[in-house]
């Protein structure tokens, strides 16, 4: 279906009719809405959009959105609707489900979540490098703890796939972790359509250091051992995905992938943020502390599903994430073997156009034999 936009006879009109289609009309829109939150701070505008999001689609205004062409896709025994998700980090509190799920994501994920609210890392913690598309957070787990995160997937109508994202307390000492990923998989494992443990911000002091091999084995082992004992409790098997960070060597990424094989982790996701600015240098607030996302994380990130997917052999599947801003970032990532993708930062620079654009592409290197 195509949109017709003023047709005209007058000469003082250059073009005398055009068309658009919805697509093209969900960019331009959006690229004005864009304009309108960058002229706000990063954080404001995050809260805005959000809230602009759930209005949109309790007024019943995201009807107009163009449809994701179906493309099931089944991983980790899930069937999702299409291969491109939210990652979590924008949703951090499970507020705005609803509304994003409306924008037709194939799934979402939520968090990262703790057992106890925590207020994050002081202001100004988030910030825009628009040159390098791209983002630099020092959020800190900033959320209002885990059972408010419950509470909202309950209200919320979304029936879809959702994952939830668990963390610790910043002021959990690092070798007592595992005790906050419990407390927290207790909590959401009934509500989740998998439960992501967040081992790789490098926004709190010390997570990073549990993927290394002995510590990641510590984590892995208890969490796999309540996994088995809440599946039995609940009836049913939801799968455990570990997510990690793009600043791995090849030998890093062995021994994760070594220790994600002996527990039977049921996915992995790659990647988190990065700590390297290469990209980014000389450019205003590329100095700052925290993550960056966005396009300069896209090589590391697909370095890295690619030496998870060669390592892994088929044992679990690669969820990629990092740096998808266009189409052709997104089927990149299938191509060295990602099984789905999620995408934050190009979401937030290019908008709900992304999803389709990437899901498309998706679907053209599966009609094509990848």
């Amino acid at each position: 279906m195509d949109f017709f936009i003023g047709h005209t006879d007058s000469p003082h009109i250059a073009y005398n009719a055009r068309y658009f289609s919805p697509d093209l009309c969900v960019t331009m829109s959006y690229s004005l809405i864009r304009n309108l939150l960058f002229t706000l701070s990063p954080e404001t505008a995050h809260h805005v959009s959000l809230a602009g999001i759930s209005l949109a689609e309790r007024l019943g205004m995201t009807a107009v959105m163009p449809s994701i062409p179906a493309q099931p896709v089944t991983v980790m025994g899930l069937t999702f609707p299409n291969p491109v998700g939210l990652a979590a980090g924008l949703d951090k509190n499970g507020d705005h489900i609803d509304g994003l799920a409306a924008l037709g994501f194939g799934f979402l994920e939520i968090g990262t979540v703790t057992p106890r609210p925590q207020p994050g890392n002081p202001q100004p913690r988030l910030f825009r490098l628009p040159e390098a598309t791209a983002i630099i957070n020092r959020m800190g787990f900033n959320n209002l703890g885990v059972d408010h995160l419950v509470g909202q997937v309950q209200k919320a109508r979304y029936k879809g796939l959702l994952g939830i994202n668990i963390g610790k307390n910043f002021d959990t000492p690092v070798e007592n972790a595992v005790d906050d990923y419990l407390v927290c998989l207790d909590k959401v494992y009934a509500h989740a359509s998998y439960v992501t443990v967040n081992i790789s911000s490098p926004n709190t002091q010390g997570l990073r250091s549990l993927q290394s091999g002995e510590a990641l084995a510590g984590l892995l082992e208890p969490l796999k051992n309540r996994q088995q004992h809440l599946a039995t409790q609940h009836g049913r098997h939801v799968p455990l995905v570990v997510k990690i960070a793009p600043d791995l060597s090849r030998e890093d990424v062995e021994v994760i992938a070594t220790q994600l094989r002996r527990f039977e982790i049921d996915g992995v996701i790659a990647t988190n943020t990065t700590i390297s600015r290469d990209a980014v240098k000389g450019l205003k607030h590329a100095e700052e502390t925290g993550g960056l996302s966005g396009a300069p994380v896209r090589e590391a990130s697909t370095r890295v599903v690619k030496d998870l997917v060669e390592m892994l052999e088929g044992a679990l599947p690669v969820i990629g994430v990092g740096g998808i801003t266009d189409g052709e970032s997104a089927a990149e990532k299938v191509k060295v073997g990602a099984a789905l993708v999620q995408v934050y930062t190009g979401f937030i620079y290019k908008g709900p156009a992304l999803i389709g654009e990437a899901a498309a592409a998706i679907a053209s290197l599966a009609k094509n034999g990848k």
